[in-house]
């Protein structure tokens, strides 16, 4: 378990601190609902899909977070949620991914925090969560951050190669906050804001297959592309699939 240095209620659990005994406070009543999150993440991020319309797992970053202790979970409790303080919640846990290890090496495209809200009720918490990602996605971007939407509705995003498949459907409403990746394009193309992100950090380095795709989203957008990335430090071209 780790204590957010300045506001000690923020914490980030890990799979073994759900079995810990005591539990920690946060988890009182709704452990089996983080720990089933735990078990979706192993039986279905990490497996392959039959309708995902491609080979390998949903998502290609799962396995490696899991086995390197950086699937990170945090829980926000309370059956109601005032959005703006969910919004100042999200950033402590944004800035806080910022300076967890790993930080820079390939190893750091698998480090993930899942905020959790486990007792929001179904529909307020599909309303909740999708709002909250659209509006804060822009920023996140920004940052060369993905902040992902998961719920059971499920948000109505379809996968990539097979656009009638839902990918993003999870036992327990949750926000992600992970690092962006440049095969993350085609979830950003399409809005000038977060594809303006996208050209911050990975620029014409893209991959060989997405660079069609760049070229097509920057002239759209009336964008320059970049020659180099500002940030190298956190660029892991090595994967075109994505959790879509």
């Amino acid at each position: 378990m780790l204590t957010h240095p300045f506001i000690p209620e923020q914490i980030l659990l890990t799979e073994p601190d759900l079995h810990a005994d005591p539990l920690h406070p946060l988890l009182v009543g709704v452990v089996d609902q983080v720990r089933t999150v735990v078990a979706w993440a192993r039986e279905y991020l990490c497996e392959p899909h039959p309708e995902l319309g491609r080979k390998g797992p949903v998502c290609p970053y799962a396995q490696g977070s899991l086995d390197r202790d950086t699937f990170y979970l945090a829980v926000h409790r309370g059956d109601t949620v005032n959005e703006a303080e969910l919004d100042e919640v999200l950033a402590v846990y944004r800035d806080w991914f910022h300076r967890l290890e790993p930080i820079t090496g390939p190893s750091a495209q698998f480090k993930t925090i899942l905020l959790t809200l486990p007792d929001l009720p179904g529909e307020r918490a599909r309303q909740i969560v999708d709002r909250t990602q659209l509006r804060l996605k822009p920023s996140y971007t920004d940052q060369g951050l993905m902040l992902g939407e998961f719920h059971d509705g499920p948000p109505a995003k379809g996968g990539l190669w097979n656009t009638d498949f839902r990918p993003l459907r999870s036992p327990v409403p949750m926000l992600v906050v992970r690092y962006m990746v440049a095969s993350d394009l085609p979830f950003l193309a399409d809005d000038p804001a977060t594809f303006a992100g996208y050209l911050r950090y990975f620029g014409s380095r893209g991959p060989t297959s997405l660079r069609g795709q760049i070229r097509a989203a920057a002239q759209r957008h009336g964008l320059p592309i970049p020659e180099t990335s500002a940030d190298v430090s956190i660029l892991h071209p090595n994967t075109n699939q994505g959790v879509r």
